[in-house]
C-alpha cells in the first residue's frame, strides 16, 4: 500500500497541473469507488463546476479542495479525499493512456482546458469522497503527526512511545500515533535504528528514540527524493516509477546477506504484517 512518499509524490505531480482548473464533467466507472454513503450520480453532481485548489496530502490521503466556479482563492466547498490504497494510480492526458498498466477504469474527471484527470484501479480497493471543511477537520484531529513535519521531534516521539506496550512495529503504524508510515518504511527505520520490531514501545530508552526519530525522517526523505518505492503495483502520475527499491536493507529481503554483518535477513508476522529485520544488528 502507498506510504507518505508515494501519496506525497502523487500530490507533488498532480498540484500544478490541477490548480485553477474546473470540472466539466465526471465519469465514475465502478460505483464501490465512492465512498462515504454518496451514490456516483450525487458524487458527480456536486462536483460538476467545481475548480481544484491546491493539492494538499494528509497521512496516506490525497485532498482535493473544490471551489467555486470563479476560481481557487475562494473559500472552499468540498474536499474531495482519495485513498489511492494498493494499486490506485493516476494520469493526466487528453486521451486514456495506452498502456497495459492503466486499463481498469475507475474516475475520469474531464476538465476545462482538454484534458482528463484518469484514476485506475484494478482492484478498486481505493475510493473517493467528499467532506466538509469542518468534517475533514474533525476527522483529520484523530490522526497522530506528520513525521516530516516540525512538530515531530524526538521529544514528541518519546512521548507517544512511552506509554505503549505494544511492539515498536505495531505503533509506527498506527496512524493515530504517527501519521503516514506503513509497513516498507518501519521495517527500514527499525533496521537503521538497530532497534529490534519486536520491542515493547515503552521500552526504548532515550538514545534509542532519537535514533528512531532520526531513522524514520532520513528513510521518509530519501524515499521521497527517489518517488517512493515500486515493487509491483505502485506508480506516480502518468505511470512514473519510483526508485527506492534499490537502497532497500531490509524489506522483503528475507535470506539476504544483511548490509552491515552479512547474516540472513529475517521475516516474521506482526499484526498480520510481515517484518523484515536483522536479528543480529537489531538485537
Amino acid at each position: 500500500m502507498p506510504e507518505l512518499p508515494e501519496v506525497e509524490t502523487m500530490r507533488r505531480d498532480l498540484a500544478p497541473l490541477l490548480r485553477g482548473r474546473r470540472i466539466r464533467r465526471t465519469r465514475v466507472h465502478h460505483d464501490d469507488l465512492i465512498l462515504g454513503g454518496l451514490s456516483a450520480r450525487s458524487f458527480s453532481r456536486a462536483v460538476f463546476g467545481r475548480t481544484f485548489g491546491d493539492a494538499d496530502r494528509r497521512a496516506k490521503y490525497l485532498l482535493f479542495p473544490l471551489h467555486a466556479a470563479d476560481g481557487p482563492d475562494g473559500p472552499v466547498e468540498r474536499l474531495m479525499r482519495v485513498q489511492v490504497r494498493m494499486t490506485g494510480r493516476f494520469a493526466l492526458a487528453p486521451q486514456r493512456p495506452d498502456s497495459a498498466e492503466f486499463r481498469h477504469p475507475g474516475l475520469d474527471f474531464e476538465l476545462d482546458d482538454g484534458r482528463t484527470l484518469f484514476y485506475d484501479d484494478v482492484r478498486r480497493l481505493g475510493g473517493f469522497d467528499l467532506l466538509t471543511p469542518e468534517a475533514w477537520r474533525a476527522r483529520e484531529a484523530a490522526l497522530g503527526p506528520e513525521p516530516l513535519g516540525r512538530t515531530f521531534t524526538a521529544a514528541r516521539l518519546t512521548r507517544i512511545v512511552a506509554p505503549l506496550r505494544a511492539p515498536i512495529k505495531n505503533a509506527l503504524l498506527d496512524q493515530r500515533r504517527v501519521a503516514g508510515i506503513g509497513n516498507i518504511y518501519a521495517s527500514e527505520a527499525l533496521y537503521r535504528a538497530r532497534i529490534d520490531p519486536r520491542r515493547p514501545a515503552g521500552s526504548l530508552d532515550a538514545e534509542e528514540v532519537r535514533r528512531l526519530h532520526r531513522a524514520v525522517r532520513a528513510v521518509l526523505r530519501e524515499a521521497l527524493e527517489s518517488a517512493g518505492t515500486t515493487l509491483r503495483d505502485y506508480r506516480a502520475v502518468n505511470g512514473r516509477s519510483g526508485s527506492f527499491q534499490t537502497r532497500l536493507d531490509v524489506y522483503q529481503r528475507e535470506g539476504v546477506a544483511c548490509p552491515a554483518c552479512a547474516r540472513p535477513i529475517r521475516r516474521i508476522v506482526q499484526a498480520g504484517r510481515s517484518s523484515f529485520f536483522c536479528a543480529s544488528c537489531q538485537s
